[in-house]
């Protein structure tokens, strides 16, 4: 079993293409390609923690369409964006505004926000957070795992501490 990360997938959500500026013609194309990427990448067995901003805007029996079309456990740390129908929809392992786990070796706070300090970062934890779309300058051990920075992927650990390596380089 391996632990994915994701956040700010918004399903349904026009602002996404307009705002972010994201790679696909539509909406449909968008949600579909977000889902065909989230499956190609995670297995039924995995676990992934969606930091926020699932989805804005469709209802709510196309929410619960994405939530079993997608692969893994599904965790919601929620968002800003994330309504009732969200909330609400069956398919979620948990829904929480804030987690701390132990991934990798590492310890993780999650969160949909980005902190300005969290627990355990003077002992290496990491921040996981989406909200900002990759607008916010890097402060160190901490993470935007959102989809614009880190693409349509949802990624683990180790993939996130080596994006940051790979811009240093």
């Amino acid at each position: 079993m391996t632990i994915f990360f994701t956040a700010d997938t918004h399903f349904g959500d026009q602002r996404a293409l307009r705002f972010d500026h994201r790679p696909y013609p539509d909406l449909a194309a968008h949600d579909a390609g977000l889902i065909a990427a989230w499956n190609a990448n995670v297995s039924p067995g995995d676990t992934v923690w969606h930091l926020g901003d699932f989805a804005l805007g469709p209802s709510g029996a196309r929410i619960r369409e994405i939530l079993d079309g997608l692969n893994g456990e599904k965790h919601l740390i929620v968002g800003n964006n994330d309504g009732s129908e969200t909330l609400t929809a069956p398919g979620w392992a948990s829904i929480r505004h804030y987690a701390e786990l132990e991934v990798e070796g590492r310890m993780v706070v999650l969160c949909h926000y980005a902190f300005r300090t969290w627990n355990g970062m003077s002992r290496g934890a990491l921040n996981l957070h989406g909200h900002s779309h990759g607008k916010l300058k890097p402060m160190p051990k901490q993470y935007d795992v959102g989809v614009d920075p880190m693409g349509p992927v949802p990624v683990t650990v180790s993939a996130i501490l080596a994006s940051r390596r790979r811009r240093k380089s």
